[in-house]
């Protein structure tokens, strides 16, 4: 293909972007809204077709696009391979849903609102082609402008706070990255993430190069205990923000582990996986007990991110096909799940304006429709079989349960506490006395919003039913990952004994 659709895809919504910072502002926005719809639709079709020209049975990268940047040293290289396809159309089909949603509870400046989610679009979509290190720096960096104004602008009472804390948190991360990447290029002459491939960074140099990669990562993810900014960050961002936050950003961390860290430094992968076990095992127990304490919506759904994050970071150090295929599949069913949950909580709170649990009661008895798809998704949250959220769990369960049986036992329990606030969660809001006159007018789903969660409901139970679409996508590549690691290891033990 000649045609250069990812620079496309990539670049299409900035190009949206200032076409509606050069429109004139109108009182009710209406065209705004509508070329922002009109732009993430083009490229949310451009991306399925992406996906459907994607050839499942090649090992490597396709669609290998290459400029020179900076002559002699920096190209803009993107390419993508079974594992960021899946990305890149997840975060496209969530932006027209963040778009769709803002009109309900975005009411002030919402063309700087749809200007900065573009932007985003453009900055994600960047992350998952990026082929070379400094452009897949500058697009995970960059990312934290429009995110930071998003939360920072139209958030909640405490939201200058909460900006400041994610911005600050991630952005420390990433500067051991950025020094990381400059070591890279003085050991290998290159940031060609391909070339860094095959040249392999040397054993002494790798130990101190991923805890650099792994730094900015864990934060991102977020791992324990560097987590506590995305309860924050989740409470006083809107609606649209919450959904982008847990839906895309958190997996830009576990695509990071995918494509650099485990391929660029398989040794110290190896030598550091108690060290992510253990640090994966407390997120998944420790803060599905503190969501049980939870009075708020959103803080309960947002520390069961990080839990369910846990299950993402266990499954990829598994280095088992089951184990990374199912924290694969845990990314995208829980962009789907979490982004579902967080537009619920979004729908009353535009009602009634408060996230309190205490505050809801009966739900059930005023939104029926409401109620229904609400227990859909807290039973997709829990990992339902039927529904998405089932298969990526099991699989990361039974890769675990290959290496190492203790971490699998212990895992297991947060399955058990995560089916506990979930339906506690449920039980409180949508079933019960009604205590707060207030539900008591409160109106059903509008179109938009039925649209939207029932949308976002068939695909979770579709992927639920039919899971072999992305595991097929994705099963040469992973395999490719697997293969590769392991032959390093092998190489690493024949190099020891020839010593």
């Amino acid at each position: 293909m000649n045609f250069p659709i990812l620079s496309t895809i990539v670049f299409l919504p900035l190009l949206g972007s200032v076409f509606i910072f050069l429109s004139k502002t109108q009182k009710n926005n209406r065209s705004h809204i509508y070329v922002s719809l009109f732009t993430s639709f083009a490229n949310l079709f451009l991306c399925i077709f992406l996906w459907y020209s994607f050839d499942k049975n090649y090992v490597g990268f396709q669609f290998i696009e290459e400029h020179d940047w900076i002559s002699g040293f920096i190209k803009f290289k993107l390419g993508i391979d079974g594992i960021s396809v899946l990305f890149i159309v997840l975060t496209a089909f969530i932006i027209p849903i963040c778009i769709i949603s803002c009109v309900n509870s975005v009411k002030n400046r919402i063309k700087e609102f749809l200007i900065a989610i573009l932007i985003l679009e453009t900055f994600m979509i960047g992350v998952f082609c990026s082929l070379d290190l400094v452009i897949f720096y500058l697009f995970f960096e960059a990312g934290l402008i429009p995110m930071f104004l998003i939360i920072g602008v139209w958030g909640g009472p405490r939201r200058v706070y909460s900006a400041f804390k994610f911005f600050l948190f991630t952005l420390l991360g990433s500067v051991l990255m950025l020094v990381a990447i400059i070591s890279i290029y003085w050991m290998t002459g290159t940031t060609d993430l391909i070339q860094i491939y095959e040249i392999k960074i040397p054993k002494e140099f790798q130990y101190i190069l991923w805890l650099a990669f792994f730094s900015s990562f864990a934060v991102k993810m977020p791992m324990w205990p560097v987590h506590t900014w995305l309860p924050d960050a989740h409470v006083e961002a809107p609606t649209a923000g919450s959904v982008i936050l847990a839906a895309i950003l958190l997996k830009m961390a576990g695509y990071g582990f995918l494509r650099f860290t485990i391929p660029m430094f398989p040794l110290a992968s190896e030598y550091f996986i108690p060290l992510v076990y253990s640090l994966s095992i407390i997120a998944i127990i420790y803060t599905s007990l503190v969501a049980l304490m939870q009075e708020d919506m959103k803080k309960l759904i947002a520390y069961s991110s990080v839990a369910h994050m846990g299950y993402v970071t266990l499954g990829i150090f598994t280095f088992t096909k089951q184990g990374i295929d199912g924290s694969i599949f845990q990314m995208i069913s829980h962009g789907l799940i979490s982004a579902a949950l967080f537009i619920c909580v979004g729908v009353v709170y535009d009602r009634i304006h408060s996230r309190l649990i205490s505050s809801y009661g009966g739900v059930v008895n005023y939104m029926p429709k409401y109620s229904f798809i609400f227990i859909v998704f807290v039973l997709a949250g829990l990992g339902l079989p039927g529904t998405s959220g089932f298969l990526g769990e099991f699989l990361v369960l039974v890769g675990t349960f290959q290496k190492n049986y203790l971490v699998a036992v212990l895992a297991s329990i947060g399955v058990v506490l995560g089916a506990a606030y979930m339906l506690w969660l449920a039980k409180r809001v949508i079933f019960g006395i009604t205590k707060n006159s207030e539900i008591k007018s409160l109106k059903d789903l509008n179109i938009s919003e039925g649209i939207i969660l029932t949308t976002l409901a068939v695909t979770t139970i579709f992927f639920g039913f039919y899971p072999q679409l992305l595991l097929d996508t994705m099963n040469v590549s992973v395999n490719h990952l697997i293969q590769n690691y392991e032959a390093d290891l092998a190489m690493n033990i024949i190099t020891q004994n020839d010593k």
